[in-house]
């Protein structure tokens, strides 16, 4: 299998996982402004899971520009991230429509940190299959220590929301501005090939 096909089935899988998720928020019956209220849990749980989609899908990107060849442990690591991201439309509207009750946000930062493991896990597989040299390793570094600390900030979410679920939403918050903007030292170091 070659990298572009890795890629396009990734970014297909993704694509239907954030259709799914917006086709969870139903319609209301009637054209009262105070009907769209009620979904406000909703959609601002479908906003948090898009964002993280999206950090997903950029990151991702810039991770595969890495890959000079696919093996099998790229494709099962590849297939095991995507795996955990297709569980995210299930885990955003159970949270929604319960608005954001202690167990929904305890199921989805257990989610999100399943996520950041697999994450990882694919990030090693890359890494393991191809001769890094000095620069990219110190980038895979960064990528690592960035994602060891949303790991443990996952795990201060989950404890959080038995306190608080808001708590756990301000980590989810965090989490998503660590990675907002993809790395770009990959592709400076990629550049310099």
């Amino acid at each position: 299998m070659n990298k572009n096909r890795l890629e396009a089935f990734s970014d297909g899988v993704l694509a239907i996982i954030i259709t799914i998720m917006v086709l969870e928020i139903k319609v209301p019956h009637s054209a009262d402004w105070a009907d769209l209220h009620g979904l406000l849990p909703v959609f601002l749980s479908y906003v948090l899971s898009f964002l993280f989609l999206g950090i997903y899908w950029g990151n991702h990107h810039h991770l595969l520009h890495t890959v000079k060849h696919v093996s099998s442990g790229i494709i099962w690591s590849n297939l095991n991230l995507l795996f955990w991201l297709s569980l995210v439309p299930f885990a955003t509207g159970w949270m929604g429509e319960n608005h954001f009750a202690q167990n929904t946000v305890i199921a989805y930062s257990v989610l999100l940190m399943l996520c950041g493991m697999a994450y990882s896990l694919l990030q090693r597989a890359i890494e393991s299959c191809h001769k890094i040299d000095p620069l990219m390793a110190k980038v895979y570094q960064g990528q690592a220590r960035k994602g060891y600390m949303s790991l443990f900030i996952y795990m201060i979410a989950i404890i959080a929301a038995f306190f608080d679920t808001r708590i756990s939403g301000v980590l989810f918050f965090v989490v998503s501005v660590m990675w907002i903007i993809p790395d770009k030292n990959i592709e400076r170091v990629l550049a310099g090939e």
